[in-house]
């Protein structure tokens, strides 16, 4: 079910591809990176130099995005903050690409919707006029731009920088020879860096990554987090305790950009997992995928459950899969080391 495409550049730009007709593809991918990579700097030239003008919203805004491409965790850091403002009672709007979706409502929106219920998204190419939107129309007193570090045509006040514990810098080139949007030089742009799944990594090796970002950008916090799975939901928006996974046999599907992450949280939670589908990120699902996913879960035990990830499940909209119960889990960014930095750079955008 996998997008075989995606598997096979994978396999080559991490190394695990070998032979002599991998390394040549490789190579090329390795050279095509060049101009990629020139071509961004000078558009960040363009911009640190003001030959390329930002605008400059009426409201603060607080940026959250990575410079790898597939999944850092973007969504529940978004949610997090999204909280942190609702709980001092600002009003809070949400600005993003809305890649993934041609009706303009791709997963992330569909999720944070669910769980945001008083938080508007604003999807659209044309973020700077979304902000306007978001001020005039919905008298939001803060924006989230979501997936924004890279978007340099809106000013913001804060610019977070996830770097994903597991794969921090995208196999170390700028795509297509790695995964890498930008240098990692462009990390110096960044107010704050938030390492996520630091629970999914050697301590060791997240220790290591801290301080080299450290080296790159001294007097920038540095911040790690898990992401922490802390209720099943379904279609009916019924919710479940996590413990109703124990023991449990279960199969289980996602299409996100690291489902390796998925794979290991279901570890953690102790059940048995029989059968584990990937599709590419964003995987808009057909009736025939739905079709082959009920034949699937038809393999499984008749007290078996199917368990998938939000991101999915609000675009299946099912609450059972070939008479299987239908679960996602739910996760949350819960800070493990340096919430007060985090919580401090959050705060001082409005003060």
């Amino acid at each position: 079910m996998a997008s075989t495409w995606e598997q096979e550049y994978l396999a080559i730009v991490s190394g695990r591809r070998r032979g002599v007709g991998a390394a040549l593809v490789r190579i090329g991918l390795r050279v095509t990176s060049w101009p990629y990579a020139a071509v961004v700097a000078a558009r960040n030239w363009l911009y640190d130099c003001g030959w390329k003008r930002a605008h400059r919203a009426p409201v603060p805004v607080i940026s959250v995005g990575n410079l790898t491409l597939g999944g850092t965790g973007k969504t529940p850091a978004v949610e997090y903050i999204a909280r942190h403002f609702r709980r001092q009672d600002r009003r809070v709007a949400i600005l993003s690409r809305g890649y993934g979706s041609e009706s303009g409502r791709n997963d992330e929106a569909l999720v944070l919707e669910d769980n945001l219920p008083d938080v508007p998204h604003l999807q659209g190419p044309d973020r700077a006029a979304l902000a306007e939107t978001a001020v005039e129309e919905l008298e939001s007193e803060l924006l989230i731009l979501d997936d924004g570090f890279q978007h340099r045509r809106l000013k913001r006040d804060l610019d977070i920088v996830l770097i994903d514990a597991t794969n921090p810098w995208g196999y170390g080139r700028v795509f297509p020879g790695g995964l890498l949007r930008e240098p990692r030089r462009g990390l110096r742009r960044a107010d704050l860096v938030l390492l996520t799944r630091c629970d999914q990594a050697p301590p060791a090796a997240v220790d290591a990554l801290a301080e080299e970002v450290h080296r790159l950008i001294p007097s920038v916090p540095v911040v790690r987090s898990r992401h922490a799975p802390n209720r099943l939901v379904n279609s009916g928006r019924h919710e479940s305790p996590l413990a109703d996974l124990a023991g449990k046999t279960v199969a289980a599907f996602c299409g996100i950009g690291n489902p390796d992450a998925f794979q290991k949280t279901l570890a953690e939670l102790a059940c048995r997992v029989a059968a584990f589908e990937v599709f590419p990120d964003h995987h808009r699902y057909t009736r025939e995928d739905v079709d082959r996913l009920r034949e699937w879960a038809r393999q499984l035990p008749e007290d078996g459950l199917v368990v998938t990830t939000q991101k999915d499940l609000v675009k299946i909209q099912l609450e059972n899969l070939g008479g299987r119960p239908l679960w996602a889990v739910a996760i949350a960014l819960l800070p493990t080391a340096g919430q007060e930095a985090l919580d401090a750079k959050l705060n001082g955008v409005l003060a």
